[in-house]
């Protein structure tokens, strides 16, 4: 009986190397030469084999590429890329896991490519690194598409910023557009945020603002830290569960839980005591949290935003509140400027309470000029107190502004002249003190009377006319 010939083994190795070969992108192992390195010596190799996609990837043919090692890749590394890329591979190696990394390549064309590097250690019995193996695909069309998309928001977000003000914020200042920046820049990354602002300024707006900008699908959950008795914290803050204390008849949800894949936003940060600070660090830190009374952590990933009035650093020195809590809340700052630094809002501010209140009245002259005159130590809140209280009392509600509501004081005019002379006098006046306080730059004046400078040039130009007129009598 005849016996079939016998089948010629397979060499795996070629096998192997066709399998890659076909593959999309580099495929490519490295032998390690500092096998002795420790932890912290960065890896030393060299190419051995290079699949056929090095060609259509980098322009280089994989002979070539192997006989340059693996300097070629590193060669046309971006600068800024190649230290980082390293270190993370490094790293990755370090703890015996796989690695992924993305950088730049600058090919001799002058064009970018963004490059996916995944690939993992091969070790010998004896657990020593012998080789990397990986791949190294183009991904460049996805990556731009990303930017281009990421700048597209970028640009969309900044349109939002209009003649008046960023969502609920009313404003066009100098000042006020700095901090419409910030917010935005604050909303594209996770961060934490503290937001630095005197009484009244709209902390909690321009916190609601950084969430709604964010594109984060959770709550937005306000909470005044200085508002809360303390026996209440913790319950408050982190839930509870049923019969955790008396009075707990049901579980409770807290703030924490309440703001996952949202914003905590927590305002008076600086009221928090300091036990309370500790727990907050970890579910910070963390992202997790244990009820009142419960045995299970939590997870809640929540972005947390803070403000506060307060000087928190000298607060770290006095020892009332804890240094690793303070950096903690304390990555990005966005100060909110006082009203009596951004008077060229105070007009816009007047005319956005009215139209939210749908009323179309016009404040008389005498008034408007208290309000410009006044310096508002309550800022904004005082400044819709005060329209409160103007609607409901007239002109006695002028008696809260001090010297700026006295209208003798402004007015300052002889009797038995008209209201549109005295009037005059009084819009000469207020532009001859803003000039003065500007340093006579026109166009910090107009911002701050809240006029156009060439309204504000041509009211200049009348009141060199009625000047030489009245030299001329």
């Amino acid at each position: 009986m005849l016996s079939s010939p016998p089948v010629p083994p397979i060499n795996v190795e070629k096998s192997y190397r066709r399998l890659l070969n076909h593959l999309p992108g580099m495929a490519y192992r490295c032998r390690i030469l500092n096998t002795d390195a420790d932890e912290n010596d960065y890896l030393q190799y060299e190419l051995e084999f290079v699949s056929k996609g090095s060609y259509e990837l980098l322009g280089v043919p994989a002979e070539d590429m192997v006989l340059d090692h693996h300097n070629t890749i590193e060669r046309m590394t971006h600068p800024d890329d190649l230290a980082p890329s390293r270190k993370a591979i490094h790293d990755s190696i370090v703890a015996h896991e796989p690695y992924q990394v993305m950088y730049r390549l600058l090919l001799p064309s002058g064009r970018v490519k963004w490059l996916w590097d995944q690939g993992e250690g091969v070790y010998d019995d004896a657990g020593v690194l012998r080789y990397l193996e990986g791949l190294i695909m183009d991904v460049s069309e996805q990556k731009f598409q990303e930017m281009a998309l990421r700048e597209e928001n970028r640009e969309l977000r900044t349109s939002v910023i209009n003649l008046y003000g960023l969502g609920n914020i009313v404003g066009k200042s100098e000042p006020m557009r700095r901090v419409y920046s910030q917010i935005l820049k604050a909303a594209e990354t996770d961060s934490n945020v503290i937001i630095y602002g005197e009484t009244g300024c709209g902390k909690d707006l321009a916190a609601k603002s950084i969430h709604e900008y964010s594109g984060r699908k959770g709550r937005y959950v306000p909470v005044n830290c200085g508002a809360i008795p303390e026996q209440l914290l913790e319950s408050e803050f982190f839930g509870h569960v049923k019969g955790a204390f008396s009075g707990a008849h049901a579980n409770k949800e807290g703030y924490i839980g309440a703001a996952n894949g949202g914003t905590l936003f927590l305002d008076e940060i600086g009221e928090l005591p300091l036990h309370l600070q500790v727990k907050l660090l970890r579910a910070i830190e963390n992202k997790m949290y244990t009820p009142v009374g419960g045995n299970t952590p939590k997870e809640s990933s929540f972005r947390l935003i803070a403000a506060t009035n307060q000087d928190l650093s000298k607060m770290v020195r006095e020892k009332t509140m804890r240094s690793d809590f303070y950096y903690r809340v304390n990555v990005l700052s966005i100060t909110l400027p006082p009203l009596r630094d951004r008077h060229g809002d105070i007009s816009l501010l007047v005319e956005a309470w009215l139209e939210k209140r749908g009323l179309s009245l016009v404040l008389p002259p005498h008034v408007r000029l208290a309000v410009e005159q006044y310096d508002w130590p309550g800022n904004v809140r005082e400044l819709h107190n005060f329209l409160d209280r103007y609607l409901a009392f007239g002109d006695e509600a002028l008696m809260s502004l001090g010297d700026a509501g006295r209208a003798d004081l402004l007015l300052n005019t002889p009797q038995g002249i008209s209201l549109e002379q005295a009037v005059l006098q009084l819009e000469e006046r207020m532009i001859r003190q803003t000039l003065e306080r500007c340093r006579w730059h026109r166009g910090k004046a107009a911002e701050e009377l809240g006029l156009n400078l060439r309204t504000l040039q041509r009211k200049m130009r009348r009141m060199t006319t009625a000047s030489e007129e009245l030299k001329g009598k």
